[in-house]
């Protein structure tokens, strides 16, 4: 594990889902993400995926308490150059349903100034998407439509890399190959990955475990 430094750092975080003073969905939730591979875990309805939401700095300034930061670029203060360190593709988003996997990936470098394309081309073959990638996303199974997602956050390169239940759905040989990227992953020296889960991705070392309570 990397603990001599943190790439993403969480202090007092709350969100309400209608404008404060409404119920918070975290009471000042703290924390601190090294280098390698984090684990949000949490039962139904903890939140794991509006964290991620929150991570990524696309939820309602407005309804978010805190302060968030990777490697010193506020959310707060420049929110547009925070949300170009991370690597977000919210699986329930529609709005690329339209678009075939090939032109989203196309689409991808000039809004990710890290995006790799051999990366993007190893992802692309190591979760078998060659066959899919001229078909509109709302045409493909919710396991490929993941897996067209996924490919294009894991291609970007971000300093922080959010995945969102990524095995869901997913054939085996996925499945497998997700867990080697995650776990060449964990030993990274200076990009952290964030997944959230019901349960740890089995054989990779974490370097963080944030648990919600539901």
């Amino acid at each position: 594990m990397h603990q001599q430094m943190t790439v993403l750092k969480a202090q007092g975080l709350g969100f309400s889902h209608v404008q404060p003073p409404a119920p918070q969905l975290f009471d000042r939730l703290s924390f601190a993400l090294p280098p390698g591979v984090a684990w949000v875990g949490g039962g139904e309805g903890s939140g794991k995926t509006t964290l991620l939401q929150l991570l990524a700095g696309t939820l309602p300034a407005g309804r978010v308490q805190g302060q968030l930061g990777i490697q010193g670029i506020s959310l707060q203060e420049n929110r547009q150059a925070y949300q170009q360190q991370v690597a977000w593709l919210d699986p329930r988003d529609t709005a690329f349903d339209l678009q075939t996997a090939r032109q989203l990936f196309a689409a991808q470098p000039p809004h990710r100034p890290h995006c790799n394309p051999g990366e993007l081309q190893a992802h692309t073959a190591g979760l078998s998407l060659e066959p899919h990638l001229d078909k509109a996303l709302f045409m493909l199974s919710s396991g490929t439509r993941r897996k067209v997602l996924m490919a294009a956050a894991l291609a970007a390169l971000a300093p922080v890399t959010l995945l969102d239940q990524p095995f869901m759905a997913l054939d085996r040989p996925s499945i497998d190959y997700l867990l080697r990227v995650l776990a060449e992953a964990s030993r990274h020296a200076s990009r952290t990955w964030v997944v959230a889960d019901y349960e740890a991705p089995p054989g990779v070392v974490l370097s963080e475990m944030v648990e919600l309570q539901s």
